[in-house]
C-alpha cells in the first residue's frame, strides 16, 4: 500500500516515536521549532505546499514503511551518491501520499549506502514528517528553498537542529512587489519558522505558528522566506507582472499558479546542496537530484554540470531544459523510474 493515514493512532505517541526515530548526531541545541511538526497535515498545509496540494496527514508518519528491510550495509562506500528530492510533485502526490515504489527505492538506495536527503520549499514543521514517511534520517535537510539547513541531532527535541540559517529584510521588496500587485496576499517566515501574513492565505498554518497581521508588520521581520500570492490572475500575466517588477537583491522563483517565492540573494536549493556536498566529501559528478517546479531550476542546473538531474515528466518546460534527463510524470511513479538506475 501506498504511504498514507491510519485514522486510529494516538497523536501523543506518533509524536514520540518519530522524534525519537530521528536521533543520531551531535551537540545540544534544541530546535527552535516548539509546535509539533505534524500540524503541517491535510488540515494546515504548509505556505510552500503549492495551493491545491495537501500535507500528509498527523497520523501517517507510524503507518510509513521505513527502510528496515534494507539496513544499510555499506555506509562508508566511497563511491556513494547524494540524492537530493523535492518533495511536492516530486516524492508527494497532491492527495498527501507516497507510491510504493518510491517508499522502495529510497530503502534500497539509503541500504547501499547512499545519501538520500530531501531538498524543498517546504519550512521545518511541514518537512520533518516527509522523513519520517521514507523512514530517512539524512545527516542534513534543506528547507525553505535553501534558507535553513538542518543536521540530525539526538539531543535536539525532534532529532534535528537549524545549523546554518540564511536571513534578509524584506522591507524593501515587499514595498516594490505591492506597488505592483495591490491585491496581493503576502507572508514572511521567520528564522524560528513563525509566519505572519496579510489578506486570506490558503491554508494559513494557525497551528504551526502563524498569525494574520497587517503588511506594515511584515517589513521590519528579519525573513528566510517571502511569499506571494496574486488571487485573480493567471499565470501568464502573474509572470509578465513579475518580469516587470525588476527584482534585485534576492533570489525568487514563481510556483505553479500565481505564487512567488521570495528568499535571501543568492540563496536557493543549488546553494544549500554545494554546502552539503562539500560537507559529505561526496564528488560532484555523483549527486543526483529530481524536482519538477521553478524553484528547482537552480538545483537541476547544479547537478548538471557533472551529475544528473533529473525533472519530472509533468514539469513546467523552463524546468525540463535544465535538467540533463526527464523521467516519467508523478503519477507514473517517475521518481521511483530514475531512483532504480542507481546502483
Amino acid at each position: 500500500m501506498s504511504a498514507q493515514s491510519p485514522a486510529d493512532l494516538p497523536y501523543g505517541d506518533a509524536e514520540e516515536a518519530a522524534a525519537e526515530a530521528r536521533r543520531g548526531g551531535a551537540d545540544d541545541v534544541p530546535m527552535v521549532d516548539e509546535a509539533d511538526p505534524r500540524a503541517a497535515g491535510t488540515a494546515h498545509p504548509d505556505f510552500a505546499a503549492r495551493p491545491g496540494q495537501l500535507d500528509v496527514p498527523r497520523e501517517a508518519v507510524d503507518d510509513a514503511p521505513g527502510s528496515a528491510g534494507h539496513p544499510e550495509t555499506n555506509p562508508s562506500r566511497a563511491d556513494r551518491w547524494l540524492v537530493a528530492l523535492d518533495i511536492d510533485g516530486t516524492v508527494l502526490h497532491e492527495d498527501g501520499s507516497i507510491s510504493d515504489g518510491v517508499i522502495d527505492q529510497v530503502a534500497r538506495l539509503t541500504g547501499l549506502g547512499h545519501e538520500v536527503m530531501l531538498a524543498t520549499g517546504r519550512s521545518v514543521a511541514a518537512t520533518l514528517p516527509i522523513l519520517d514517511l521514507l523512514g530517512i534520517t539524512p545527516t542534513y535537510v534543506v528547507c525553505s528553498n535553501g534558507a535553513i539547513t538542518l543536521q540530525r541531532d539526538p539531543d535536539a527535541p525532534l532529532g534535528y537542529r537549524r545549523e546554518i540559517v540564511e536571513t534578509f529584510n524584506p522591507g524593501a521588496v515587499l514595498t516594490q512587489i505591492r506597488s505592483h500587485l495591490e491585491n496581493g496576499h503576502y507572508a514572511v517566515e521567520d528564522a524560528d519558522g513563525y509566519f505572519r501574513y496579510t489578506g486570506e492565505f490558503p491554508n494559513a498554518p494557525a497551528n504551526i505558528g502563524g498569525e494574520a497581521v497587517t503588511f506594515d508588520e511584515l517589513l521590519d521581520v528579519e525573513a528566510t522566506r517571502v511569499v506571494v500570492i496574486s488571487p485573480g490572475h493567471d499565470m501568464d500575466d502573474f509572470l509578465a507582472i513579475v518580469e516587470t517588477m525588476g527584482l534585485h537583491r534576492v533570489s525568487y522563483s514563481v510556483g505553479w499558479t500565481a505564487w512567488l517565492d521570495i528568499a535571501p540573494d543568492g540563496v536557493n536549493k543549488s546553494t544549500a546542496l554545494e554546502r552539503v556536498r562539500q560537507l559529505l566529501g561526496i564528488h560532484s559528478s555523483q549527486v543526483l537530484v529530481a524536482g519538477d517546479g521553478r524553484n528547482d531550476i537552480e538545483m537541476l542546473t547544479w547537478a548538471a554540470v557533472e551529475g544528473r538531474a533529473v525533472a519530472m515528466g509533468q514539469a513546467p518546460d523552463d524546468v525540463k531544459a535544465v535538467a540533463s534527463e526527464v523521467t516519467s510524470p508523478l503519477d507514473d511513479d517517475g521518481l521511483a523510474e530514475a531512483l532504480a538506475t542507481l546502483r
